[in-house]
């Protein structure tokens, strides 16, 4: 794309925790999906990263919204100015000249036409000229390396910060797929009510999320496991400081509910599968992505619980963002985009 060209063109991966954008094949936005905004005038004052620092340190004049939850816009007004706020950091990066603007944007495969009608609009009161959507699952496929349009069965796991995306893909579409609503989030919240429970302290949304990277496990016994993390909070009776020194173990099995309703969903899409596909998917495997396929031991339980072999994708985190850089790249080859 030259300095002075017509249509410029970005892949938006609008996530419930973070939101990337691909321009050029780069990654030039990968920040949080928050904003904060002016309590009086409704004003923009920070995205993204810098947004997520004010959390949960807010005074009586900021407010600091994550704009989607479970996957899909909760606060309207709020993701429409977080999407223009992270396209103008990236038109300042790149030094655009006003042209017109060409996006892809990821959407759960369990979203309502309603749901999927408040992405587009925000996307269109964006920027976006032409905007194109495309089902997380089959992003990630995209991402990972998979031949999508093949006449083969593929299965992804898609687990997210709102919602975790399961799908079997084959010839350039989804066969079988199932949303559920239990994701990164609701890790984060079994742990801070685990902490509140088990000892007494309050910990933060942020303070939660650090100990499930540092010491989160989808299993009780490791091969490798990571050192207890050390946090601080006051106590939830007398408010005064302590000191908590928390194990993986305990994180096991305080995130056991959540993991195990994701290990019925996987179980439930294999059950709708047909059985050519199936034989497909025990072949080749199935693949992870998103946040939590980073979680320790996940891959390694679902194996030994479903019996088929559980792949992490090279790079979880960024493999839907990448397969949306790749359907804009291919928007007038695939006809599985939605507009």
């Amino acid at each position: 794309m030259g300095l002075f060209s017509f249509t410029q063109e970005i892949a938006v991966d609008l996530g419930t925790a973070n939101t990337i954008i691909i321009h050029n094949n780069r990654i030039v936005i990968d920040e949080p999906s928050v904003v904060a905004l002016d309590t009086k005038t409704g004003r923009l004052i920070a995205v993204g990263e810098k947004a997520r620092e004010m959390q949960g340190k807010e005074n009586e004049g900021i407010q600091t919204i994550r704009p989607l939850s479970d996957g899909v816009i909760g606060d309207f007004n709020a993701a429409e100015l977080m999407m223009r706020g992270m396209i103008k950091k990236v038109s300042k990066k790149q030094r655009w000249f006003s042209p017109s603007l060409r996006m892809v944007v990821c959407i759960p495969s369990g979203s309502t036409e309603v749901e999927i009608r408040a992405v587009r609009d925000s996307s269109e009161h964006a920027g976006g000229r032409d905007v194109y959507m495309i089902y997380e699952p089959m992003a990630a496929a995209l991402g990972i390396g998979l031949d999508v349009l093949a006449p083969e069965g593929n299965m992804i796991v898609d687990i997210g910060g709102g919602t975790t995306e399961i799908a079997v893909i084959s010839l350039g579409g989804i066969v079988t797929n199932k949303s559920i609503r239990i994701a990164g989030d609701d890790l984060t919240d079994d742990i801070q009510e685990h902490m509140r429970r088990a000892h007494n302290v309050r910990v933060g949304e942020r303070t939660a999320e650090q100990i499930k990277i540092n010491v989160g496990s989808a299993l009780t016994e490791l091969d490798n496991p990571p050192e207890d993390y050390i946090i601080h909070g006051p106590n939830q009776m007398t408010a005064l400081p302590m000191e908590v020194a928390v194990t993986y173990q305990e994180i096991s099995h305080c995130i056991e509910k959540s993991i195990s309703k994701i290990e019925a969903a996987v179980l439930g899409a294999l059950e709708q599968t047909p059985p050519e596909l199936y034989a497909d998917i025990v072949k080749n495997g199935v693949y992870l992505s998103g946040g939590g396929a980073l979680l320790r031991g996940l891959d390694k339980r679902l194996t030994d619980k479903i019996g088929i072999q559980f792949h992490v994708a090279e790079d979880p985190l960024h493999a839907v963002a990448k397969g949306t850089g790749v359907a804009l790249k291919n928007h007038s080859i695939f006809k599985f985009l939605k507009r």
